[in-house]
C-alpha cells in the first residue's frame, strides 16, 4: 500500500459520515498485517506514473479498479482476493475473468462518488482514463495520495506520442511489480507477444485494407487515432488506419474527411447503450456515404471498446480483427 497516513485517510472519512470497511486484523495490524512484520522483497519500490511519484511500503491489498481494462488487468494477474472493489464497465466482462469479477464488489455502475471510493477503504486506485480521478467529484490523484492512498493511471491516458507494445509492456510490467507478481506480469506478456508475433507472420505478405474506426458520433465522427493502442491493434492484424496521422488515442474528424478517405472497412466499436446495428443503420443510411467503398460494400468489422484500449486484450484484439480483415488467410 502507499505510504500510510491511515489517521488523516480516517479523518476525512469520519468527517464524510462514510463507515469505513473493518481493516483490522486479529493482532492489530492495518489491512490485516502486523505493522512489526518483516519488510517485503522489493519494497519500499517508488513509482512515477503520468507526472505523479508514490512510494509503495508493500503490495496494495485494498485495490479499487475503474474502468474495465484496469479490472482485467488486476484479475488476469491473479490479483482478485485483493481488490475491494470496481466500477464501470463498458461492455461485457471476458468470460477468461468472469467469474474472478462477479466476486468482487461493485462500487458503482459508473465512476463511485467520493464518498462511496473512500467507504472501500482503498489503499490503491486504478483508474483507466483520466476521468476516473475528476478534480470536481473529489477523486482527483492529489487527494487520494494525500489521504495515504496510492493512485496509478493507465499509461494510454498520459502518452505525449503512439501508444504501442511498448507502453502495454510498461503497464503491465508496473502494475505487477507494484502488486508484488513480477512474474505474472511478464508471462502474461510473453503470451501477449507470441500471439501477435503469430498473427503478424501469418499476415505478413497479405495485402491491407485501409480502415476507419467508427467508435460514435453523428454530426461528426469520433474515432481512433495514431496516438492509441487501437492503432497498432489494426496494423497487426492486417490494416491501415486512415486516420493514423491523427495525433491522440481519440478524437473526432468530419464526415467530409471520412469520405476523402475512402476507407475499404469500418470497424464499429461496440459498447454503451447504442447497438452495433443501429451504427450500422446510421452509416448506411446516409446518402453521403453512399460511394465510400466500406458502405458500398457493407464490409464492417466489430471489436469491443473494452478490446481497443490498453489492457490485457490486446491480442484478443488482434486475432478477431485479423480473422474479420482477412477471413481467407487461415
Amino acid at each position: 500500500m502507499a505510504r500510510s497516513r491511515a489517521a488523516l485517510r480516517t479523518l476525512i472519512a469520519s468527517a464524510l459520515l462514510v463507515p469505513l470497511a473493518a481493516c483490522g486484523s486479529a493482532d492489530g495490524g492495518e489491512n490485516g498485517k502486523d505493522r512489526g512484520a518483516a519488510p517485503v522483497e522489493g519494497f519500499p519500490l517508488t513509482v512515477t506514473n503520468c507526472g505523479v511519484e508514490t512510494v509503495f511500503d508493500a503490495p496494495p491489498e485494498r485495490a479499487v479498479t475503474m474502468n474495465q481494462h484496469t479490472t482485467e488487468i488486476l484479475l488476469a494477474l491473479g490479483l482478485r482476493e485483493r481488490m475491494a472493489g470496481t466500477a464501470y464497465l463498458d461492455d461485457a466482462i471476458s468470460p477468461k475473468y468472469r467469474e474472478d469479477y462477479e466476486e468482487v464488489t461493485v462500487l458503482a455502475e459508473e465512476y463511485p462518488s467520493k464518498e462511496v471510493l473512500l467507504g472501500a477503504n482503498p489503499d490503491f486506485v486504478y483508474g483507466g482514463y483520466a476521468s476516473a480521478f475528476d478534480k470536481a467529484a473529489g477523486r482527483d490523484r492529489a487527494f487520494l495520495e494525500g489521504a495515504g492512498i496510492g493512485t496509478r493511471l493507465n499509461v494510454e491516458s498520459c502518452a505525449d506520442g503512439p501508444v504501442g507494445l511498448d507502453e502495454l509492456e510498461t503497464e503491465i510490467t508496473e502494475v505487477a511489480r507494484v502488486f508484488g507478481v513480477p512474474e505474472r506480469g511478464a508471462a502474461l506478456l510473453e503470451e501477449q507477444r507470441r500471439r501477435i508475433e503469430r498473427v503478424e507472420k501469418r499476415l505478413a505478405d497479405v495485402a491491407k485494407p485501409t480502415v476507419f474506426v467508427y467508435d460514435s458520433g453523428d454530426s461528426s465522427a469520433f474515432t481512433a487515432g495514431g496516438h492509441g493502442i487501437g492503432n497498432q491493434i489494426i496494423s497487426a492484424a492486417g490494416g491501415e488506419n486512415v486516420f493514423a496521422d491523427l495525433a491522440d488515442d481519440f478524437g473526432d474528424v468530419s464526415w467530409e474527411q471520412v469520405i476523402k478517405r475512402a476507407p475499404e472497412v469500418i470497424v464499429i466499436h461496440d459498447y454503451g447503450g447504442t447497438t452495433v446495428e443501429a451504427k450500422k443503420k446510421r452509416l448506411l443510411g446516409d446518402p453521403a456515404l453512399a460511394d465510400v467503398p466500406a458502405i458500398r460494400d457493407e464490409r464492417f468489422a466489430v471489436l469491443p471498446l473494452s478490446s481497443a484500449v490498453l489492457g490485457v486484450r490486446v491480442a484478443d484484439a488482434v486475432e478477431s480483427l485479423a480473422e474479420q480483415l482477412h477471413p481467407a488467410a487461415g
